[in-house]
């Protein structure tokens, strides 16, 4: 199984490499972008870091979504559990679906920050793009249903532990038996550079993708890769915006580093949409990330891509 899995990972690998690409055709004006920096500004800079040590503006973020996607027209419903006797939640809002209602799809971004850092990017972003895609498909019915969720406690020092939001998630749908798809992780997808040696990799890539950090990444495990292939497939039919993916094993650093690793635990197929984070945020986990940082108008550009996808995953 090793050779077959490392045979698989260079073929992928091959396939999906591409070279830089300009991304001025997709650095322009964007209509989403003024409701994408309101979310943004709201969540790192009206209400800053939130974790459970700043229970008040955990609290307030998870009122915040609740808030927004009820004015979508949604009912957002929570799932509570308990951290050193304080109440947190994961905050769902549902999209039933018409023909195929039993088949989910999961569009999930974590909305705690780490300590000490106002996560504008990690990961007041993912959540944004997450409550855009809620308010665009709040009128339609797709065959599947689509679940939108705002994970709590993704970040250290519960991240892959029992009391991470994703985990308690995917751990009661495996529980319910859920027929989960499929899940898009929204992680970490607001900053981008044009500049040669913006961006940086884990050591056993390196040489493998270009070294313009002006692009959005779709990342997997291996197990994932027709739900990647899928995503990558409808990315790229609607938009120009540069976009790098690969499916690869899982103990390659910053595989797995955000709530679709949950639900590989729980047996399902998911990936990560991701800037990839602190190998090119230069104010990752900083008291420096903050919503001057993020380009909205590409992050616009981005949610229009990523409707597509989940128009396609939804289907």
């Amino acid at each position: 199984m090793l050779v077959v899995a490392i045979a698989l990972w260079g073929w992928l690998l091959a396939r999906w490499r591409m070279a830089p690409v300009r991304s001025d055709t997709v650095a322009g004006p964007n209509a989403a972008a003024p409701r994408l920096r309101a979310h943004v500004e709201m969540l790192a800079g009206t209400i800053g870091e939130r974790n459970i040590w700043r229970y008040d503006a955990l609290q307030r973020a998870a009122e915040y979504i609740e808030r927004t996607l009820a004015s979508e027209g949604y009912a957002p419903r929570r799932q509570t559990y308990d951290v050193s006797k304080l109440p947190v939640s994961n905050v769902e809002a549902t999209r039933t679906g018409a023909s195929r209602r039993d088949e989910v799809l999961v569009v999930g971004a974590h909305y705690d920050s780490v300590t000490g850092c106002p996560g504008a990017n990690d990961n007041a972003t993912g959540v944004a793009a997450m409550l855009e895609l809620a308010q665009r498909f709040a009128a339609r019915r797709p065959a599947r249903t689509v679940r939108f969720v705002a994970f709590v406690n993704e970040e250290p020092p519960f991240f892959k532990g029992p009391q991470m939001g994703s985990v308690v998630y995917a751990s009661a749908a495996k529980q319910r038996g859920d027929r989960i798809v499929g899940m898009l992780s929204l992680e970490t997808m607001g900053y981008y550079s044009d500049e040669r040696g913006s961006q940086q990799y884990p050591a056993p890539i390196a040489l493998l993708y270009p070294d313009v950090g002006n692009f959005i990444g779709f990342v997997s495990n291996v197990g994932s890769a027709r739900l990647l292939m899928t995503a990558r497939r409808a990315f790229k039919r609607h938009t120009a915006f540069p976009l790098q993916s690969a499916a690869v094993p899982d103990a390659i650093p910053g595989v797995g580093w955000s709530d679709h690793w949950s639900f590989w635990q729980a047996g399902y197929a998911a990936m990560m949409v991701t800037d990839t984070a602190p190998f090119r945020y230069p104010w990752y986990h900083t008291p420096h990330d903050t919503p001057d940082k993020i380009d909205y108008h590409r992050l616009g550009h981005l949610v229009d891509g990523l409707e597509a996808v989940v128009a396609a995953l939804a289907r």
